[in-house]
């Protein structure tokens, strides 16, 4: 487990480097649910998600020595770009590695951010397999994207703000992929306030840390791809911190398919006005899916990343509005 002297203590090292993200009530959401709720604006982030708060832990409680010799992660994107400008920051150089499947938008970022970019197979565990390649061979310092102390107490911070920000919270809503974010974010809230109930959310396909939780220890899943993308990658076979503390911390797993996600995508931005990636509107998906419907409010969900393809999300939002239209059409017809 994370301690909370550990979390506070992340909190401190990396305030500066950080931006506090606010939390904001959704009128509209709190009246279709019936409670309130409220978002953890987290795409507002300085790299665009959450994944700045763990890099930058990380980073800062790397010697000078290791920061020579060069950082390398594997990453579906975010991690990648949080690692990347924090990296140039501390003036220190980054190599990340990707598989195909991390959007183009997210590539060129990394790139623009200064660091070398290693595509490598269709999968997470395919870049991971490069990364402990380059390591072997180069001797760099890796900084995993989440199954690490340091980066899970860097993501824990986000937890002690939702919890300071609304004192009465009663659930907070988490994004679940490899997990840093979720046991963070557990570990914090639950050490603050045992009761409040921590709740993760996955797409249906390749919820590698369902998978493994449901198993009883961690498992491989075919990736695909997804609204989102972000959410993609297995947990690792021979994972040590995640997968012990979804299991224990977690007090319900919720999957969302891909219609789901791209409606909550859209509510995102046609009644929040925040442009969101899949994997950070996952909480607002299980909202608008009635699946649940058993939460007790009031109700923290995080919007963890912003970085999505904004063709892609014009395709999103038009494509509902197109519908609306021609629904409405064919009322005023009949």
């Amino acid at each position: 487990m994370i301690s909370l002297d550990t979390i506070e203590q992340a909190r401190e090292r990396i305030v500066k480097h950080i931006r506090d993200t606010p939390l904001v009530m959704s009128a509209a959401l709190s009246e279709l649910i019936g409670t309130q709720v409220s978002l953890k604006m987290e795409h507002h982030q300085l790299t665009g998600s959450f994944k700045l708060r763990g890099a930058s832990n990380a980073i800062l409680q790397l010697s000078q020595s290791e920061r020579d010799r060069g950082i390398i992660a594997a990453s579906t994107g975010n991690h990648g770009r949080a690692l990347s400008y924090a990296a140039q920051a501390m003036g220190a150089r980054a190599t990340i590695c990707m598989s195909r499947l991390v959007p183009e938008n997210k590539v060129s970022e990394i790139r623009r951010l200064g660091a070398f970019v290693r595509i490598v197979g269709s999968s997470q565990d395919d870049a991971q397999e490069e990364v402990d390649r380059l390591v072997a061979e180069e001797g760099l310092s890796m900084i995993p994207p989440f199954d690490h102390p340091r980066i899970i107490a860097g993501q824990a911070t986000l937890g002690l703000e939702i919890v300071q920000a609304m004192p009465q919270v009663a659930a907070v809503l988490v994004p679940v992929s490899g997990g840093g974010l979720a046991a963070g974010v557990a570990a914090a809230v639950k050490a603050v306030r045992p009761e409040i109930k921590v709740i993760g959310i996955t797409m249906e396909r390749g919820a590698a840390m369902k998978a493994s939780i449901d198993a009883g220890h961690p498992v491989q899943v075919e990736e695909h791809r997804s609204f989102a993308d972000s959410l993609g990658g297995g947990i690792g076979l021979a994972n040590v911190w995640t997968f012990q503390m979804c299991k224990i911390l977690l007090d319900d797993v919720v999957l969302v398919d891909e219609g789901e996600i791209a409606a909550g995508i859209r509510h995102a931005y046609e009644y929040e006005r925040q442009i969101v990636e899949g994997a950070g509107a996952v909480g607002i998906a299980a909202l608008l899916s009635g699946k649940l419907a058993h939460v007790e409010g009031p109700i923290a969900a995080i919007l963890s990343g912003g970085n999505i393809d904004m063709a892609l999300h014009r395709n999103v939002v038009n494509g509902l509005r197109l519908v609306r239209e021609a629904n409405a059409d064919n009322t005023n017809i009949d």
